[in-house]
């Protein structure tokens, strides 16, 4: 059976053609640049802020944990220059980090978010009609959230291989192997972006819809992620020298691209999942005047 002759096989197809033709005709490339920018300006002071606060309440035991949760996605030769300047920042930071500093780092991520949402939503054909106060404060919100989540989920890292060995030294059971550090790590670096896309499709727009619904584009912005990442990865390892051209400001370039790459991916998702509903609901009509 092939797809020309069973039309739900080559519904997959259609929509992701339909989805490229959307996101040119949408100026989807200019899209990915706003949200890839809004997104850099957001992202480096809200991490500044969240391992700060993070190493000033924990006396920097879960810094370390934090800081590879957050970029343990990302490929190597992109994250490494960014930790450094991390680093670098978080050593000479005084208390500004975790409070003028802070307020900003919020506001800055909270413009990032809306950027994403808007993007989503256009790519979905969703009319917003929130307020600008309405979609600032959903977007501070989550921001919040998200920072308490990451800082949550970084100290469970810190405290289960401790309570794991505990465990194995008084029991007969072996947990160290099973909640392994590498293990947990690796869990969380799969977890993050399917919760993030997911929640971005749920969440962020003003119209709801359901998980069956977004699902289709959720699978594929993960894996063109996955192959997407790999192939930055390789490109920046073999062929390019942002280090000769930007001097400096190469790690930033390089993240740069790279969030406008995962940007272009994820609206070309939601272009999917709005291709495949506008067909899905066009069949029933083609039948019943055929």
């Amino acid at each position: 059976m092939t797809a020309s002759s069973n039309p739900s096989l080559a519904l997959p197809f259609r929509a992701l053609r339909l989805a490229v033709s959307r996101f040119i005709a949408k100026n989807g490339f200019v899209m990915s640049s706003h949200v890839a920018m809004s997104l850099m300006l957001a992202m480096f002071p809200f991490m500044l802020f969240t391992v700060g606060l993070a190493g000033s309440l924990s006396q920097r035991y879960v810094t370390d944990e934090l800081i590879e949760l957050i970029f343990g996605t990302w490929p190597k030769e992109v994250a490494d220059p960014i930790i450094a300047e991390l680093r670098g920042v978080l050593e000479g930071a005084g208390s500004g980090v975790i409070t003028v500093g802070g307020l900003l780092a919020v506001f800055f991520a909270s413009n990032g978010v809306n950027a994403v949402r808007v993007a989503i939503t256009q790519a979905y054909h969703d009319v917003d009609t929130w307020p600008f106060w309405k979609a600032q404060l959903f977007a501070i919100v989550l921001v919040l959230v998200g920072g308490a989540a990451i800082l949550a989920v970084a100290t469970v890292e810190v405290v289960l291989p401790v309570y794991t060995q505990l465990v194995s030294e008084h029991t007969a059971v072996n947990a160290t192997e099973v909640f392994s550090i590498e293990r947990l790590r690796w869990t969380f670096a799969v977890a993050l972006p399917t919760v993030t896309v997911i929640g971005a499709h749920l969440i962020l727009p003003p119209h709801r819809h359901s998980l069956r619904q977004i699902l289709p584009g959720v699978v594929l912005t993960l894996v063109l992620w996955a192959a997407g990442g790999r192939a930055f990865a390789i490109y920046i390892g073999s062929f390019a020298t942002y280090s000769t051209t930007y001097a400096g400001l190469a790690g930033v370039m390089a993240g740069l691209i790279y969030l406008y790459l995962s940007a272009a991916i994820l609206i070309l998702g939601a272009e999917f999942n709005g291709a495949l509903m506008d067909l899905r609901q066009k069949r029933p009509r083609s039948k019943a005047t055929g």
